[in-house]
């Protein structure tokens, strides 16, 4: 057997897998996980903004907040487990997926993102474990890597080229929310009637807020890199933070907060109205 028919045996196995109905289960399960996480940030943003600095509004933070619940280490692990269900999935579709894109560069952008996202759910998943068995993980801390950049030559670039992607990507979620493109994630039940204007809605708030919550998290990383200080970078929580710090923070903080627990809304009735 030459290594071509290995690969299309493969790539066969593989799309038979994505289009199986355990897989499709599977994403259901994991987009209920990820909806999970999104609605305890949204309450822990919230909680921020009136106040209580205890939390910290990131998917780690949500996962501690479930800790604290009965059964706190086995909700834990559910949504962890969830999370890597999203891996696969996604996975999958980064190898093999989108074959109804006759155009090949856009079938190719696809998979990219695909790709990309199964990394970020892999991260939370990761997050999850950690948090489930109580360990810190080992990893260095964000600004000790951002610094490691910033030592390289040219290394303010790299770090202001990441700023300038990660608020480019912030900005293609409010454009997604406010031409409606994520409406095309639910089946046609989920798309009509009360409930479908209700699930819009909230994709419409939730990718707004998520947008601007990104895009926060890129102008820390463009500020970091004129500065040349890796302090000034920081992921989600840095982000909030800085936006409380703002006129009216409070206010703004509690409707990303909002919003943010709009989008696991609208995760929640994907996962029960999911296009494939």
């Amino acid at each position: 057997m030459t290594s071509s028919n290995i690969t299309d045996q493969a790539g066969q196995a593989g799309r038979q897998a994505q289009q199986s109905d355990w897989m499709e289960k599977a994403a259901r399960i994991g987009l209920v996980a990820y909806a999970v996480i999104y609605l305890l940030v949204g309450w822990l943003a919230v909680q921020l903004a009136l106040g209580d600095h205890e939390g910290s509004p990131t998917s780690t933070g949500a996962l501690k907040q479930l800790t604290e619940q009965p059964f706190g280490d086995v909700l834990v692990w559910a949504v962890a487990i969830g999370m890597f269900f999203l891996v696969l999935w996604k996975g999958l579709e980064a190898a093999v997926g989108h074959r109804d894109e006759q155009d090949d560069s856009k079938r190719t952008r696809k998979r990219l993102a695909s790709a990309f996202k199964a990394v970020l759910y892999a991260v939370v998943a990761v997050s999850g474990v950690n948090v489930a068995t109580h360990s810190s993980g080992g990893g260095s801390s964000q600004d000790t890597w951002t610094a490691k950049i910033m030592g390289w030559p040219g290394g303010q670039l790299i770090i202001g080229a990441v700023g300038l992607a990660i608020i480019g990507y912030g900005v293609f979620q409010i454009w997604t929310a406010w031409t409606e493109k994520f409406a095309e994630k639910l089946d046609a039940e989920g798309r009509s009637g009360q409930s479908g204007r209700a699930y819009i809605a909230f994709g419409k708030a939730g990718y707004t807020a998520k947008g601007i919550a990104i895009g926060l998290v890129g102008v820390l990383f463009c500020y970091a890199a004129v500065t040349h200080d890796a302090k000034k970078s920081g992921g989600l929580d840095q982000a909030l933070l800085t936006l409380l710090k703002q006129p009216f923070g409070p206010v703004m903080l509690g409707l990303v907060g909002l919003g943010l627990a709009c989008y696991g809304l609208f995760t929640l009735a994907r996962a029960r109205h999911l296009s494939r």
